[in-house]
């Protein structure tokens, strides 16, 4: 089978500076000292367990303030994608030794809405419920901002006459759908100030995998059903391109099934998804015989 390999794919910066991060902090500190991480550093559980063998305890819970009451001492290092203030200001106060590892696009936008906020706006954020990145965002300013996930969202939106608005976003979401809420937005509040935070690593890879979904058969995304941006790679390139997309955490997870009639794949992954899993994929692939050339 021919395998079309998508560029851009793997590793975001934000994932490799938060695992650099991690790494050097278990190694300066792990000898003397407790290191959690609350929650998974990057949506990956490859990476999560290559960080607990160098000594980095994963402390995972629904809500951060509860597992952060499970880390008693030592170090306490806040994932890619951000953190409420309230959390810091927690850590901090029972003494717990912080490390940041917070992505720099994210950080920039709760420096937006701290910004945005502080002007007097009240933030529209879109995001996805119950995932961290947007549980951090919220909570710069709760009281000034709203959280919404659908376009249908919008025509619920109630706010007194007179209030200044601005909207942001989550930063792994897919394009066009943020897009239409926005637009949405946009139709219902004319006033509304828009600023749309979807990183550059999660555009670049989105607007890839659609444009080479194109020439191949169908398309394969390596990472994990945690990882919000590896789900919209599969969700863009099944809405946009209209090509069959699979989502796979390792090349064991993959059917021959799903190639009978396939000549050419197309494979990208999630930006944190490890470059060995992704070339364990692509091998798999290319050793499975592709569908005959018809006539």
């Amino acid at each position: 089978m021919e395998v079309i390999r998508i560029a851009p794919r793997g590793y975001c910066h934000g994932v490799v500076e938060a695992i650099r991060l991690a790494k050097r902090v278990s190694a300066e500190r792990g000898a003397t000292e407790p290191i959690a991480m609350l929650g998974y550093l990057v949506h990956n559980e490859h990476v999560t367990d290559e960080l607990a063998k160098s000594g980095v305890r994963l402390v995972d819970a629904d809500d951060r303030m509860a597992g952060l009451d499970q880390i008693g001492s030592g170090t306490v290092i806040f994932t890619a994608h951000g953190i409420s203030p309230a959390i810091v200001a927690t850590a901090k106060a029972r003494h717990l030794n912080v490390v940041d590892a917070t992505c720099s696009d994210v950080t920039r936008t709760h420096d937006l809405i701290r910004s945005l906020t502080d002007d007097g706006f009240h933030v529209v954020y879109i995001g996805k419920r119950g995932h961290p990145e947007p549980e951090g965002a919220t909570g710069v300013a709760p009281e000034h901002t709203t959280l919404i996930e659908t376009v249908d969202e919008v025509d619920r939106l109630d706010f007194p006459p007179g209030t200044r608005l601005a909207v942001t976003c989550q930063t792994t979401l897919s394009l066009w759908d943020t897009q239409t809420i926005i637009n949405r937005l946009r139709t219902r509040f004319p006033d509304i100030e828009v600023h749309n935070e979807i990183c550059r690593a999660t555009q670049e890879r989105q607007e890839a995998a659609v444009t080479a979904a194109a020439s191949v058969d169908c398309v394969v995304v390596v990472g994990s059903p945690r990882s919000s941006n590896s789900v919209r790679l599969v969700q863009v390139v099944s809405e946009r391109a209209g090509k069959p997309a699979f989502l796979v955490d390792t090349a064991d997870d993959l059917d021959p099934a799903w190639f009978g009639s396939v000549r050419r794949v197309g494979v990208t992954s999630g930006a944190s998804t490890p470059t060995q899993l992704t070339r364990a994929v692509i091998a798999t692939l290319e050793a499975l015989p592709g569908a005959p050339t018809p006539g």
